[in-house]
């Protein structure tokens, strides 16, 4: 397997999964906005990884199957550190649900595959739109301070994004259900 650099790259944010959580867990002040930081490059290089590999044809297999698997990763390892960090039930449910909609929709993939119906429930643009909010709400909450210069309230803003991500999740997750039961019907 020839390693492209969308691949390096997927792998890049995988490796940066460790960090996050060794850092969340040291006692110093500066932790919390050097999490959301390194979470934050990880998200770009999301965006980054897919980009290059549509404009440099680099698209690969391993690649397509890889990346989503560094977003799940990314997401859920940060709302688990989040949950345990406040475990109130504004936080636990949504991440319970989004953490939940990926399984669901990981294991409806691998059924789709098997029925060689893919195509059906590939990403979707409310599905992309669904990953950002999170990305964007998980970087707010891991920041957890004002923002310096506007004072934004990052973790009140952070917890409002994590609800919404919440109801995005189950709209597409309803969305790649109808889908894969209308072609499950259908054929």
């Amino acid at each position: 397997m020839i390693m492209t650099v969308p691949t390096v790259l997927t792998l890049f944010r995988i490796a940066l999964l460790p960090v996050v959580v060794v850092l969340f867990y040291l006692p110093f002040d500066w932790v919390r906005p050097a999490c959301a930081t390194i979470f934050a490059i990880a998200g770009i290089t999301d965006w980054l990884d897919g980009y290059l590999a549509r404009r440099l044809n680099q698209s690969s297999s391993f690649g397509a199957f890889l990346d989503p698997v560094a977003d799940k990763l990314l997401v859920a390892v940060a709302l688990i550190m989040l949950v345990a960090d406040d475990p109130r039930i504004w936080v636990t449910i949504p991440a319970m649900i989004i953490i939940g909609r990926e399984i669901i929709v990981s294991a409806l993939r691998e059924w789709m595959a098997e029925v060689g119906s893919s195509s059906k429930v590939s990403v979707s643009m409310l599905g992309k739109i669904k990953t950002t909010v999170q990305l964007f709400a998980v970087f707010f909450m891991l920041y957890f301070q004002p923002m310096p210069l506007v004072g934004l309230p990052t973790y009140e803003l952070g917890l409002f994004l994590l609800e919404l991500a919440a109801v995005l999740t189950i709209v597409s997750m309803v969305a790649y259900l109808r889908a894969a039961l209308r072609s499950n019907y259908a054929g």
